[in-house]
């Protein structure tokens, strides 16, 4: 479906909520280090990071790994000052989605592999910094996976 990309996460809460994210949306998520938290098993189930039942997670030793492991993949950044809405993207299964460090967001470095065309940002009222990163991963992946069908989805019923 769609690969979402955490340059550098450091919050394991957010992490647990985008592998959960992962899981019900079909996406695969992959975390380049280094990681502002541990991966150990007893630091993972301390977090609520048990992902290995959820949702495939791939960990990736630095930026140009992770690209290597996406083979072509069209990537998309995600920042504050990206150039257009992400509503306005035309998303297409197999995408990459570039996020970056909750408090310094994507470096230059990966913001440069981008074509401008493909830096997005989320609408939000002047005088706002930012979304906390699971919501503005959430955002951008639903709308993605909205885009195509919810393809592999199955509707759920209300009680």
């Amino acid at each position: 479906m769609f690969h979402i990309v955490l340059i550098q996460p450091e919050i394991p809460p957010n992490t647990g909520n985008i592998i959960r994210l992962a899981a019900n949306t079909g996406a695969t998520l992959h975390l380049v280090k280094p990681l502002g938290f541990e991966l150990t098993a007893r630091a993972v189930r301390r977090a609520g990071l048990d992902y290995e039942e959820l949702a495939p997670v791939r960990v990736h030793a630095n930026l140009d790994a992770c690209l290597e492991a996406l083979s072509g993949a069209r990537l998309f950044s995600i920042e504050t000052g990206g150039a257009r809405p992400y509503a306005e993207a035309s998303f297409q299964r197999g995408d990459a989605l570039l996020f970056g460090a909750e408090t310094r967001g994507l470096t230059a470095t990966a913001l440069a592999l981008v074509p401008p065309e493909r830096q997005l940002m989320i609408p939000m009222r002047p005088g706002n910094r930012s979304l906390n990163l699971s919501n503005a991963v959430a955002l951008v992946v639903y709308e993605a996976w909205r885009q195509n069908g919810f393809i592999g989805g199955e509707p759920t019923v209300a009680d």
